[in-house]
């Protein structure tokens, strides 16, 4: 399985280790990891309940026996960016 790359063999000790450190148990570490991206941030108005949602994605992701492994993606508030110099970049 391709989240073996990063668990198996004695090279990737230091990555289990962060693993470890992140609190993966043994046994979340013997099913893939599946990856949730997540704009979620508490400056986007409607990025506001990603957070509730990204907490059921990891349930269901758990319940088919996977590992849940949440990172962020960045976000704009079109809204709030509007009419800032920035938005002509």
């Amino acid at each position: 399985m391709k989240s073996d790359a990063v668990r198996k063999g004695m090279q990737q000790a230091p990555h289990r280790s962060l693993f470890n450190a992140l609190g993966h148990t043994e046994e979340e570490m013997k099913k893939p990891l599946i990856g949730i991206v997540s704009s979620y941030n508490e400056i986007v108005p409607g990025h506001m309940n990603l957070d509730k949602i990204v907490e059921a994605v990891k349930l269901g992701v758990a319940m088919a026996g996977g590992t849940p492994v949440v990172f962020p993606a960045i976000a704009v508030c079109d809204g709030i960016a509007m009419g800032h110099i920035g938005m002509k970049y």
